[in-house]
C-alpha cells in the first residue's frame, strides 16, 4: 500500500499591487469555433498601486478569451505597465473564470458581483529591460480577479 507523501509547506504569496483597468465593450468573433466562443476585451487605461509596483496602465492592451461549453472563461490578457519611474513593464496573464451560471448570467449583464462568489485567478509574468525592474523577469505571480461592468481589478500576489 502506498503511503501518501508529506507535502511541504505551499510557497507564500506576498501582496504587489492593485491593478484597476478600464475595459472596452466585448467583441466577438463570431459564434463558437473550434474550441468555443473566441472573443477579445479592449483594454485601456488604469491604475497600479501597491506595496512593490506603482504605475498606471499603458492603453491598448488585449484580452483574448475563449467562451468554453462547459461555462469555463480561458483569459489570455496581454499589456504594458508604465511604472511611476517611466519603466515600462510587459504583461502576460493567463487564467479561468468561472462560476455558478447564475452568478455568470449577473456578470454578462454587468451587475455588480463580489469576488467571492466566482472563481477569476490568472498567473501573471512580466517582461522589462528596466534596470529598477529586471527582478520581475523572475518572478511569477498569482492574481485574483474581479470583473464589472466598464472595469477590472486585479490582485497581484508574488509567488515566493
Amino acid at each position: 500500500m502506498d503511503e501518501q507523501p508529506v507535502m511541504p509547506a505551499p510557497p507564500a504569496l506576498l501582496p504587489m499591487c492593485r491593478v484597476r483597468c478600464d475595459v472596452a465593450p466585448l467583441v466577438s468573433l463570431g459564434g463558437p469555433a473550434k474550441h468555443g466562443e473566441r472573443r477579445f476585451v479592449p483594454l485601456g487605461g488604469g491604475t497600479v498601486r501597491g506595496p512593490e509596483l506603482n504605475g498606471t496602465l499603458v492603453e491598448g492592451g488585449v484580452d483574448w478569451q475563449i467562451a468554453r461549453a462547459d461555462g469555463v472563461l480561458e483569459i489570455a490578457a496581454h499589456y504594458v505597465i508604465r511604472a511611476d519611474d517611466g519603466s515600462l513593464i510587459e504583461v502576460q496573464s493567463d487564467g479561468l473564470r468561472h462560476g455558478p451560471p447564475e452568478v455568470m448570467a449577473r456578470l454578462a449583464r454587468g451587475e455588480a458581483v463580489r469576488r467571492d462568489e466566482y472563481f477569476f485567478r490568472t498567473v501573471v509574468r512580466f517582461t522589462t529591460g528596466a534596470h529598477a525592474w529586471l527582478h520581475l523577469n523572475k518572478t511569477l505571480a498569482l492574481a485574483v480577479g474581479q470583473r464589472d461592468a466598464a472595469r477590472v481589478m486585479l490582485d497581484f500576489y508574488r509567488i515566493t
